[in-house]
């Protein structure tokens, strides 16, 4: 109690000061006679004086702020774990039934430097076009624009390029999709490797001839089958510039379901492939068709160097307006970006598709006659009926004046004399009779127009590069840089319609079950980088490489190709057919499987605390994984810990979060009387609960164990767990089966009791130290979150709804979402089976319904782990036709028609609810986050896997969970949804407070009023500020951490007994001293060796996020001590035991390289910036 009144007496010391401070300050202002005689017009040296003396003011009274309440939460940590505990170091029950634990006596704190959270502050970026008023401005009325069907009449005068010729580049291009209608492998042989095989023919035979190729996935296929002559011509192609790489990436991603790690990972394996074997660094980006565009790839892609970038697939209503307003080139800039850092030159595509009839003007039927392989006679032809003519020289002159009308039409669109014609389509060029027609041809025309000044225009095949090139050229920039006038756009390209109200939001859900297997796989392959990277540089400062495996170098590289493979837009988008899904869940598994095994490889050498004894057995793993899964499209199976009571098992926790993790840990045991121990012999809290075999029957022979561990950044720990008498701090879970009829009974196990009665329809409740929450007493569902503290509970409902789909020709299929109107409730005959478990460690309440599992689950543990809700869905919508499954989240939050989603995991996006758009296009990709937020509170929903969200209504999340369609949508696939797996969505639901409460946070308040004032001074003076209404919410750094323990899971390995016993363990902490709690590791990536491509070379690649974050909000204790730095991190006394003899900054996908830093340096990241370093450990 003394030392709660000195933090007192000290806070308000503090306080106080500070008011005065301001006061004189808001004094001076108001009585300095030259400021009133200006009228308020304050000279413009004076106001950054005082802005800079105010944002001072604002870190004082931050770091006062959070000193204050972070050194109150540790005394009222220590005191609710000592002081009131009856024997000073047992669990007990608290006065409001919540239990409380021993703690390990370290209180943390958090001290975020102000400056750490401007950009959450001041984040309106400034552009001329902001996508969300865009929408806002748009009727979508979808007006029939005659030949162009989604756009307007084109006219021009002749005369317009009389003094500047018109510029044609011809870009002959094949897209190949690395698994659709065929698995990647099929496609390859069939159509794929002809394709390349004739590049390097037809290319040959005419040095004007152009082509450019994007997937390295495949041409790395070939590469491999390629004999040395085709290898050397293929370098030569690609030197003369007749070859380009366009965007160099393992496959074209999906931007709405991928994640950024994945979509990085492929874009860096692509790009390493490249360097190794062609020497090229693609300039230009190409995405063609994966279904709506995010803001996010194209940051990754300035980020890699590349300089411009060109997208297809956007609403066909905001393509016909940027046509009319010439704005379909412009400086793509992220909405957090206050300067042009970010800027990348893009190109969008005018018209309906990529195929010939709809690139070379606004008339597809005009077009069509233009695309050679449809000559009469061919297995193709076009649908308007006009068929293609070969040009000779009787009709060269007609011909090349129908074209050059196209040409000329579409030229309009744009605000430079430089016309991008691309030329090609799916798996086109597969035959050399294709590449005959199409070259020749056009050859004859633009011979034709060159020829023939007074045509003015110049045409000729051409690369990607070499029409951005002429752009740049023709607008008197620099590669890369903004012409004159051109716009800035900032926000994203989601969501996308081809026509009428086709929608592309189904996607964002189909196929949720590999959805979810991907993130897995991704963070198995994360988790493995990093722990490979620092045993084999360990192994190397111990001179034992010969004896560490490094062969395992070869699955890490199989499993950054599956993943690479797997961000295909018909992959993890869920739209190919269903024994190409098959094929990409073989290969999940597949390298799933080889991920865990480097990972226990890993980790056996990194625990081991004398490595003379180290010895590895490829035969004889020394630990086992944490579960295991059948088959590709089966759950996985936690492994089961055998105890018995000869000895210890020893257990090593693996923590893949580059933060200190304070967590509930559960593992499965055959034995109900378990004790687990730490390294040093210190007994841990453990509850012990039953394993369920069905809603109302425990196992008997499995039972769960759950303890709260400490686990290191990044690292290992290692725990005993013993088969032995109960001791005081092992207890066992209290279990309630609310059942629906008396007919239903349960049966406990010994000695796991278990209580049961007959549902009512009163709520309950079950409690931790952080949390309240209220359940219905009919469904069992959640109905209310009361946070610490708090004497309001907050409503949020969960509701579960179905979708049907139309009953017209036009139905929901594995891309479209066309629903039959808005959700109807999910009823069923008989309520469902509720089960309560409540324990000192955490509580949950699982409700069985016939098509669902829903479990609401929370900790009883100090920190981030403990102030969020776990849930967990388990759906199986395998007997439904033409149903979608919906969980609604409904609360009393007022946050209107505005939302946010997150792109890619990587940033957060606003949204509206526009009620002049169709149901089915205000949903949106939720990779990762959504929320919604008001004056007081922000409710974010944390998703372990990608699905579309929506916010129908003002305090609403809903999520789709599972689609099921019986027919195709008419969008190529030729099938529906039927192949349905039981699947288990993943979820953290974060309730914060806006932190309101502390004097100090009103003194904040007021210094921001009076900040506010600051631009009016400065329009009066005539300044000019642009406003952006679609500025981007940033999680808190709670929310960041909640994120990161949902996505990068713990990983339990047991070691396997030993004959001989097993050797001294200990734990591993590889960070002599922890990141700043803003930095994000993204990858500790070993590079491949130029010599082999299933070999690590001397290096690895650093890769680092600075997240954004919003210090709006309360932020409680933590579980670990946190600060940030301001951008800077020291990297050469980062990690422990290991020498840096290498610091060099690299481009996000390694290719170029900037001069080498002092080893002693320290690197500077902005917030929300990605960087990457190239590390030599010793």
């Amino acid at each position: 109690m003394k030392l709660r009144k000195q933090v007192t007496v000290c806070g308000g010391a503090i306080f106080c000061v500070a008011v005065f401070s301001l006061y004189l300050m808001l004094d001076r202002v108001q009585h300095d006679p030259a400021r009133r005689q200006n009228g308020g017009n304050f000279p413009r040296s004076q106001i950054s004086v005082l802005q800079n003396r105010i944002e001072q003011l604002e870190q004082l009274l931050e770091e006062n702020h959070q000193i204050i309440s972070h050194i109150k939460d540790s005394v009222m940590e220590l005191t609710d774990t000592g002081a009131v505990s009856p024997s000073g170091h047992l669990p007990f029950r608290s006065a409001n039934g919540s239990w409380v634990l021993p703690f390990d006596g370290r209180p943390s704190f958090v001290a975020v430097k102000s400056q750490d959270c401007q950009v959450a502050v001041d984040n309106h970026g400034q552009s001329d076009l902001q996508m969300l008023d865009v929408y806002s401005l748009l009727k979508f009325d979808n007006l029939d624009g005659g030949v162009w069907k989604q756009g307007f009449d084109i006219t021009y005068e002749p005369e317009e390029w009389d003094k500047e010729p018109l510029q044609v580049f011809v870009v002959p291009h094949s897209h190949n999709d690395p698994g659709w209608i065929k698995t990647f492998d099929k496609y390859f042989l069939e159509q794929t490797q002809h394709i390349l095989n004739n590049m390097v023919l037809k290319l040959g035979e005419d040095p004007r001839r152009r082509f450019i190729w994007s997937e390295i996935s495949y041409f790395s296929k070939w590469w491999e089958g390629a004999d040395k002559q085709k290898r050397e011509v293929t370098r030569k192609l690609v030197k003369s510039g007749q070859l380009e790489i366009v965007t160099g990436g393992w496959v074209m991603t999906d931007e709405a379901n991928a994640h950024y790690f994945a979509m990085l990972d492929q874009l860096i394996e692509g790009h390493q492939w490249l360097e190794t074997n062609l020497g090229v660094k693609p300039q230009s980006g190409w995405a063609i068709d994966p279904f709506g565009h995010s803001a996010t790839m194209a940051y990754l892609l300035k980020k890699a160097n590349l300089t411009s970038m060109l997208i297809q697939r956007v609403h066909y209503s905001i393509k016909k307006h940027f046509a009319s307003t010439r704005s379909l080139e412009f400086m793509w800039r992220q909405s957090w970006d206050k300067s042009s850092d970010s800027d990348i030159f893009c190109h969008m595509m005018p018209f309906y598709s990529y195929d010939v009839p709809h690139t070379c003007g606004p008339d597809p039927k005009v077009c069509c006659q233009f695309d050679f392989k449809r000559l009469p006679g061919g297995r193709v032809n076009c649908p308007w009926k006009v068929p293609p003519k070969a040009v000779v020289e009787a009709n060269v002159e007609e011909r090349a004046n129908l074209l050059l009308d196209q040409y000329r039409k579409k030229s309009k669109l744009f605000r430079s004399k430089v016309l991008l014609v691309p030329l090609g389509d799916d798996f086109r060029y597969d035959m050399a009779l294709e590449w005959d027609q199409q070259f020749s041809n056009y050859q004859r025309l633009f011979d034709y127009m060159n020829a023939h000044p007074q045509m003015h225009v110049k045409a000729q095949f051409g690369t990607l590069s070499e029409y951005f090139s002429a752009v740049y050229k023709a607008g008197g920039v620099a590669q890369g840089a903004r012409p004159a006038d051109f716009p800035v756009l900032s926000g994203d390209f989601f969501a996308y319609a081809d026509r009428e109200d086709h929608y592309w939001t189904g996607y964002f859900t189909s196929r949720p079950f590999y959805k979810s297997l991907d993130r897995v796989l991704e963070s198995h392959l994360r988790g493995a980088e990093i722990l490979y990277s620092l045993a084999l540089g360990h192994a190397r400062h111990a001179a034992m490489e010969g004896r560490y495996p490094v062969a395992d170098y070869a699955l890490l590289v199989d499993a950054r190709r599956t993943v690479a493979l797997f961000q295909h837009h018909d992959a993890i988008t869920g739209t190919a057919k269903e024994n190409v899904v098959v094929d990409y869940g073989a290969r999940l598994l597949r390298s799933l499987i080889g991920l865990k095994r480097v990972i226990i490889n890993a980790a056996h050498f990194l625990v081991m605390k004398n490595k003379e004894f180290y010895r590895f057995y490829q035969t004889e793993p020394f630990l086992e994984t944490d579960d295991r899964r059948a088959t590709q499209d089966s759950l996985p199976q936690k492994t089961l810990i055998e105890l018995d009571s000869t000895g210890p098992r020893y257990l090593v926790l693996y923590n893949p979060v580059e933060q200190e993790r304070l967590c509930a840990v559960s593992v499965l045991v055959n034995t109900a009387h378990v004790r687990v121990l730490t390294e040093d012999g210190q007994t841990l809290p453990v509850q012990v609960s039953a394993q369920w075999a069905s809603p109302i029957q425990m196992s008997s022979e499995v039972f769960k164990a759950t303890f709260m561990a400490r686990l290191p950044a990044l690292g290992l720990a290692v725990f005993h767990l013993y088969n032995m008498a109960d001791s005081p701090m092992t207890l066992r879970s209290d279990t309630l089966l609310r059942l629906p009829g008396a007919g239903v009974s349960a049966r406990a196990v010994d000695p796991l009791p278990v209580r049961s009665q007959q549902a009512d329809p009163q709520p309950f409740f079950i409690t931790t130290q952080s949390l309240t929450l209220g359940f219905s007493g009919t469904t069992g569902l959640l109905e209310s979150i009361r946070l610490k503290d708090d004497p309001q509970e907050v409503k949020v409902q969960m509701h579960f709804l179905v979708y049907g789909t139309r009953p017209s020709k036009d139905k929901s299929g594995a891309y479209l979402f066309l629903p039959d109107g808005t959700a109807k409730p999910y009823v069923q005959k008989e309520p469902p089976v509720v089960r309560v478990e409540e324990g000192p460690l955490f509580s949950e309440v699982v409700s069985h319904f016939q098509h669902f599992q829903q479990t609401v689950r929370i900790h009883n543990v100090p920190g981030a782990d403990g102030l969020s809700v776990e849930l967990s869905t388990a759906v199986d919508i395998r007997d439904q036709t033409n149903k979608e499954l919906a969980m609604r989240l409904v609360t009393d939050i007022q946050s209107g028609d505005v939302f946010h989603t997150d792109l890619n995991g990587f940033q957060m996006q606003a949204r509206r609810q526009f009620l002049k758009l169709p149901l089915q296009a205000n949903f949106y990709p939720m990779p990762s986050q959504a929320l919604i937020q008001d004056s007081q509170h922000r409710l974010s929903l944390h998703s372990a896997q990608a699905l579309g969200v929506a916010s129908l209504e003002s305090g609403q999340l809903e999520v789709i969970l599972d689609r099921r369609l019986m027919q195709d949508d008419n969008r190529g696939l030729g099938q529906g949804l039927k192949d349905n797996k039981k699947t288990v969505n993943r979820f953290r639901l974060l309730l914060e407070r806006r932190d309101t409460g502390n004097a100090s946070r009103l003194l904040a308040k007021l210094v921001a009023m009076f900040r506010s004032l600051l631009p009016l001074a400065l329009r009066r003076g005539g300044a000019s500020e642009m406003t952006d209404s679609g500025a981007p919410a940033f999680p808190s750094l709670l929310g960041h951490l909640t994120g990161a323990v949902l996505n990068h899971e713990v990983l339990a390995l047991p070691v396997l007994p030993k004959k001989r016993g097993v050797p001294q363990l200990q734990t591993f902490c590889p960070l002599r001293e922890p990141l700043p709690c803003d930095f994000h590791l993204v990858n500790l990536r070993s590079v491949v060796s130029q010599e082999d491509p299933n070999s690590p070379s001397p290096y690895t690649a650093m890769i680092l996020h600075r997240k954004g974050m919003d210090c709006s909000l309360e932020s409680p204790s933590l579980g670990f001590n946190c600060s940030t730095t301001q951008g800077q991190l020291g990297v050469s006394g980062l990690l422990r035991g290991l020498d840096l003899q290498l610091l060099q900054p690299v481009s996000l996908t390694l290719m170029h390289s900037a001069p080498p830093l002092a080893n002693d340096s320290s690197v500077s990241l902005n917030p929300m910036e990605l960087s990457a370093f190239k590390l030599k450990l010793r």
